[in-house]
């Protein structure tokens, strides 16, 4: 690399001046350990991570918590030590929240340093590569494509460095940096390569803040978090009014002492709480990271999880996602007459002097090992995704330009039609041709001579062509989008079984017109010669006709469209600014490992949503409930009837909801689902739960007007009336959760067959009976309770019936073969 003289730099950093011998040895080992001891270094936390601290603060300090705690007290206050079992729910929300927290941030910070993006910085004369955290003020980052600033600097060298600012400034157009020129971190380098000093290091850079934010875990923006937030919010103004009516109720109207009358409250209160709701759901995001993490993905932004369970569109580019990086030479094809002796030696030379070669250059530099010895280029012009080409002149030995045939030569000349006839067969094509001025004239490349064409063989990846079958089976489509010759790139998808793969939109020919644009790029799959504002412009077309849509990629020119899809997922061996902007990072460098992260995306938000009914339909019930028996009190005092107390102890409202909702709502949460998220989380919960929830309320207030024996009734007769109540309860309860389960599965009936002997196991026993206050002995009152159940059970699967027909969507009772993920039966 040549080494430009500091002239400008000495003007534009007053009292600093980089003498020739600190431009190319950069700093010392002293001169570090001396900016380490003064607190000079690029401190900034390797991620924006939650602490221990505050994951145990979030997860005790919660408002269910608080509801749950004052509520537990009010019951010890009373002497019932049994029916303030209820209280290890504090616990087991707040232990369960915590640990599985704590492991997901620890898969993620392990897999964050594995994916960290490591500048090469230059001490004691020699580059390495460190983490952006050991980078002290005045060290010398070496710069090349791809690479991103990790600090604030001041450029000393430059081989027609171009740098894009667009995460910065919004702006997409590379920007020159001659030496003497500031940047700044969160920018990325587009084209050439060179070096600069770190100016402002650690919390002062320019992007240090901004990256500190979007690097944080966090569920907001999520759809589905709004959405519980929102359903949090409703049944909290809820619960106001209910839980005051049935404190007068309990301590004005029924006249029962004071013990009695505050256990009833509480045993109103507590089922209110969806308090399972938030827990599942944040179990559901952290086993998904600690899953996908496994499979050495890492998820650099938890909504991502949830959009990826929305994609129906994947755009992948060619190189390293269907075929694999590495490339070879198969042939060198002479266009004129010669004996290849200048052409050879020129691509051998072209690619010994690339600082940064990319896998074609790297592949040519293998194939072409010897150096004629040609000297330092006179000029050079770095190869960019615009321009699809790179040259270097070496002054008698000509001008030399490599790049793309069909963008260099006329596309009806015999050179273009070899190299698209070649390309056809899905081989990589690139023309060694000399220019008649310098590369970096502002004309290059000028009139243009063919010399050679440089054809490269790629192999296609084993394991895309049933990752694209996996796609198509879930009716997500696959766009290819590639900067290479769009013949190529058809060949390439037509051999994969890609639907209209055989006939490739060459992007050139595009229209700039974006409803044109996306009615073309909906209705193809295979796209070649994009460009990189292309690709963003792809992304957003699609975007607009309501897709939502993930986009792979690896290279420099795929980071704007990376950044405005829903999805952004990069390769791990691609480059940082790819890694930086993505949300999801594929560490293993394996398209093959996107189906998983799909699918693990489908089974947390289906499952959350599933169990969110389940939490909700409690809540609708307890609150129903709650009304109808306030009402009956404040009724009581103008009409000539006897009110009702509460039917129900705080033991029976927590055994109530453990094998409803408690332990298969755990169960479902981590259970597969391959169903695509919708929007509309909250209305279609609403849907479910709200009559379900009516149902369970009305008939086991009914069963409990029935059975009631009024305030003279027995001690033994007051527990057989709450006893029946909670058999219709507990029924219909039961029939909601197997209309949640459905679609069946053999797992799912046995889960159900487990619910209903954990029930019959508590009704049975003579010590769960006493311990639990249940006496269904009276056949009389049980008749009652099962005939009030099953017209519930009715109810509820007639409700489920016609909600799916007025939705219009397709109810069925067991699983199609479509809704099993690989591996299940």
């Amino acid at each position: 690399m040549a080494v430009e003289e500091p002239t400008t730099v000495v003007e534009t950093v007053p009292g600093f001046v980089p003498d020739p011998g600190y431009i190319a040895n950069g700093l010392s080992t002293d001169q570090v350990a001396e900016r380490v001891a003064r607190g000079e270094t690029n401190d900034v936390p390797d991620r924006a991570s939650r602490s221990i601290r505050d994951i145990v603060r979030a997860n005790v300090f919660t408002r269910i918590n608080a509801i749950l705690s004052v509520l537990l007290l009010i019951v010890l206050a009373t002497g019932s030590i049994v029916d303030g079992i209820f209280g290890l729910l504090i616990i087991a929300n707040s232990g369960i929240g915590i640990i599985q927290e704590v492991r997901a941030k620890r898969t993620l910070d392990k897999l964050a340093i594995v994916g960290q993006a490591k500048p090469v910085v230059r001490r004691d004369g020699t580059g390495a590569e460190l983490s952006p955290k050991n980078v002290v003020l005045d060290d010398i980052i070496e710069l090349g494509p791809g690479d991103q600033l990790v600090v604030d600097g001041i450029v000393l060298e430059s081989e027609a460095l171009e740098l894009d600012e667009s995460l910065l400034t919004g702006e997409a157009d590379p920007v020159d940096k001659s030496p003497g020129t500031a940047v700044m971190s969160g920018s990325f380098v587009s084209a050439g390569a060179g070096s600069y000093r770190a100016t402002k290091v650690g919390r002062d850079a320019y992007a240090a803040r901004l990256a500190e934010e979007a690097s944080k875990f966090t569920l907001v923006h999520s759809e589905l978090n709004a959405g519980i937030n929102k359903i949090l919010r409703f049944i909290t103004y809820l619960m106001i009014p209910a839980g005051l009516l049935i404190i007068y109720n309990q301590l004005f109207s029924s006249g029962q002492a004071l013990g009695p009358a505050l256990s009833g409250m509480v045993a109103a209160l507590v089922p209110m709480v969806p308090e399972g709701l938030v827990l599942m759901t944040s179990i559901a995001f952290a086993v998904g990271v600690i899953r996908l993490g496994r499979r050495q993905c890492l998820v650099q932004e938890l909504p991502a999880i949830e959009g990826l369970a929305r994609v129906d569109v994947v755009c992948a580019d060619k190189t390293g996602t269907l075929t694999e990086n590495g490339m070879r030479l198969a042939e060198l094809e002479l266009v004129g007459t010669g004996d290849g002796e200048p052409e050879r030696a020129a691509l051998a030379t072209m690619a010994a002097d690339d600082p940064r070669p990319n896998a074609s250059v790297a592949a040519i530099a293998e194939a072409f090992p010897g150096v004629p010895g040609w000297g330092e280029p006179t000029a050079i012009a770095p190869f960019s995704s615009a321009k699809k080409w790179s040259g270097q002149s070496y002054g008698e030995h000509g001008n030399w330009l490599l790049g793309a045939p069909d963008v260099l030569l006329d596309p009806n000349s015999a050179t273009a039609r070899r190299a698209e006839e070649i390309g056809a067969r899905g081989l990589r094509i690139l023309l060694l041709a000399r220019s008649d001025r310098p590369v970096d004239d502002a004309l290059a490349p000028g009139v243009v001579t063919p010399e050679a064409l440089v054809v490269l063989e790629q192999r296609i990846r084993p394991d895309a062509k049933p990752t694209l079958e996996y796609f198509a089976s879930q009716k997500v489509d696959v766009k290819v989008i590639s900067g290479d010759n769009a013949v190529s790139v058809g060949a390439v998808a037509s051999s994969l079984g890609l639907p209209r793969g055989d006939a490739p939109i060459d992007a050139r020919t595009l229209p700039e017109d974006l409803s044109q644009l996306a009615e073309v790029v909906e209705s193809s799959t295979t796209f070649g010669r994009v460009r990189p504002d292309q690709k963003r412009t792809m992304v957003g077309a699609l975007q607009s006709r309501g897709h939502t849509v993930a986009m792979t990629g690896d290279g420099v020119n795929d980071v704007l469209a990376l950044k405005d899809a829903d999805i952004g997922v990069a390769m791990g061996s691609g480059s940082p600014a790819t890694r930086s902007v993505a949300q999801i990072v594929l560490l293993n460098n394996t398209f093959a490992t996107l189906p998983y992260v799909v699918a693990e995306g489908r089974r947390v938000i289906g499952n959350i949503e599933r169990v969110s009914n389940l939490f909700l339909t409690k809540t609708v019930y307890s609150v129903l409930l709650a009304f109808l028996v306030g009402i009956s009190g404040v009724l009581s005092q103008f009409f000539d009837f006897e009110p009702l107390p509460y039917p129900f102890l705080p033991r029976h409202v927590t055994i109530a909801a453990w094998f409803t909702i408690g332990i298969p709502a755990f169960l479902l949460s981590l259970a597969p689902n391959n169903e695509r998220a919708r929007s509309g989380f909250v209305s279609r919960v609403m849907r479910l739960s709200i009559p379900s929830g009516v149902i369970i309320g009305v008939a086991t207030f009914v069963c409990y007007v029935l059975v009631y024996g009024g305030p003279d009734q027995t001690e033994a007769q007051k527990v057989q009336a709450g006893t029946s109540a909670l058999i219709t309860l507990i029924m219909i309860a039961l029939w909601v959760l197997a209309v949640v389960a459905r679609p069946y599965q053999w797992w799912k009936i046995a889960l159900l067959g487990g619910s209903v002997l954990g029930y019959v196991i508590l009704f049975s026993l003579p010590f769960t009976r006493e311990f639990f206050a249940l006496d269904p002995s009276n056949v009389a009152y049980s008749t009652i309770a099962l005939t009030c159940g099953a017209i519930g059970v009715v109810l509820v699967e007639i409700s489920w019936w016609v909600t799916g027909r007025l939705h219009g969507e397709h109810r069925r009772l067991f699983a199609a073969p479509e809704d099993l993920l690989p591996g299940e039966h």
